[in-house]
């Protein structure tokens, strides 16, 4: 393939493309036996463990979950101004994988649900934080999490034969996992080129010295340029260091349409970590997911074949975000002395984790693939060049019997005995005397 450039300046402005527009844990006393309840997920409510007695968590009419100003509150945290976690909690670092775990003020010890590391409740220095403006409640028990890991296993392509016998699920911790989201348009003009294919006929000689013709694909480049203008809304970005990000994006998608304002109450008898991806550089992330998103947008609006950017300057405008709460269910299950993590999305019930290879039977795959080529070929090969045909066996013993014939006749035929006085003359031959 081969590349024409015209040489054309700057095209006249064209009206800017517009893609996507923007839009206009606290226990709390039983009422009945003065026991600590519970928030229980299948209930969406307060459930005490002794008397059964469920207390429906009221709704703060006044409270809203809205996006807030990402610059107005960068300069509020510049003049520190943000509220601290309240009486009841104490913020813990691991000292392990370095999470930020939110406890109850009760609790003396207790373990990092990441990593499992022993935590003593000496509560890490205050510094000034977001705190969260709405959650996704539990939405599946435990009970319910246990069995989603364990269709999860059963689907498992290449997993040892007997994984599905002997891995054994440890206990499923429920954390709330802190998120951002961040809202923004975007006004993003470039320059670049774009190449429209054609084709054109070409003549050749071959192997055998013989002249033919073929098609040729070829590119012609010219000059574009124009402003791509587009919304995003609830870009989601997790805020926690202690879980890999190659399994938090498996856990999508998540119904941020259904998120409740967040109230302590829905926190009792689970953990919460704090945010370790700052408000700054969870926008720095979101801006590598924009910029994927907007080099696409760019490459549909300058069209043709195939498209080259040689320029792009964006501007971000209207930036707001949340910071949010969703669900997990976490825990670590053993294959053979080996430990592997699984996250369990507590709304849907998606499963995401680490898992053992066979090893085996990706080798057996391989192979079986292999001699499926090989005999593909071959077959073609025989069809491309195939064998003279022999006689049969019939038609050989026929031959040779027909050949015996005629010399057996051959032999019975007599023979005439040549006359000395004759001479053959022939009719051109002259004589001399």
């Amino acid at each position: 393939m081969s590349d024409e450039i015209i040489p054309t300046g700057p095209e006249q402005a064209k009206e800017p493309t517009v893609t996507s527009a923007p839009p206009t844990g606290r226990k709390f006393p039983c009422a009945q036996c003065g026991a600590k309840l519970d928030f229980n997920p299948t209930a969406g409510a307060l459930k005490c463990p002794f008397c059964g007695h469920v207390e429906q968590i009221v709704e703060d009419e006044s409270a809203d979950v809205e996006e807030r100003d990402y610059h107005s509150q960068m300069e509020r945290m510049r003049e520190r101004a943000e509220v601290t976690l309240p009486d009841t909690f104490t913020q813990l670092r691991c000292t392990g994988c370095g999470a930020v775990v939110v406890l109850e003020a009760k609790h003396v010890t207790d373990q990092c649900p990441y990593c499992g590391t022993h935590l003593e409740n000496l509560p890490d220095s205050e510094r000034e934080l977001i705190a969260p403006q709405s959650l996704l409640p539990f939405k599946l028990t435990d009970r319910e999490a246990y069995k989603a890991f364990e269709v999860w296993i059963e689907r498992l392509w290449f997993a040892p034969t007997e994984l599905k016998k002997i891995a054994t699920l440890g206990q499923l911790n429920g954390i709330y996992v802190p998120h951002w989201t961040y809202d923004s348009m975007t006004y993003s003009r470039y320059t670049g080129q774009r190449g429209d294919d054609y084709w054109v006929t070409e003549s050749y000689t071959d192997s055998q010295g013989k002249r033919q013709t073929r098609q040729v694909r070829q590119t012609r480049w010219s000059y574009a340029s124009g402003e791509v203008q587009h919304f995003f809304d609830d870009v989601l970005i997790c805020a926690s260091q202690g879980l890999p990000d190659y399994l938090i994006v498996k856990l999508p998608p998540w119904d941020l349409d259904a998120l409740t304002p967040f109230q302590t109450a829905f926190l009792a008898n689970f953990k919460t970590e704090r945010y370790t991806v700052d408000l700054e550089g969870g926008f720095e992330r979101a801006q590598k997911i924009m910029e994927t998103e907007i080099v696409r947008l760019i490459c549909q609006d300058i069209g043709g074949d195939h498209q080259r950017i040689t320029e792009k300057h964006v501007r971000y405008l209207g930036i707001t975000f949340k910071h949010l709460l969703l669900p997990i269910w976490l825990a670590h299950y053993r294959y053979r002395d080996k430990g592997f993590q699984i996250l369990v999305n507590a709304r849907t019930g998606k499963v995401a984790g680490d898992r053992p290879w066979s090893w085996f039977k990706i080798l057996r795959l391989a192979l079986l693939i292999a001699l499926a080529i090989g005999l593909i070929l071959f077959f073609v090969n025989r069809s491309k060049n195939p064998e003279p045909s022999r006689p049969d066996a019939g038609q050989s013993r026929w031959g040779e019997a027909a050949a015996a014939r005629i010399v057996g006749e051959q032999r019975r035929r007599p023979r005439m005995a040549a006359t000395p006085s004759s001479t053959r003359i022939s009719p051109t031959a002259s004589t001399c005397c």
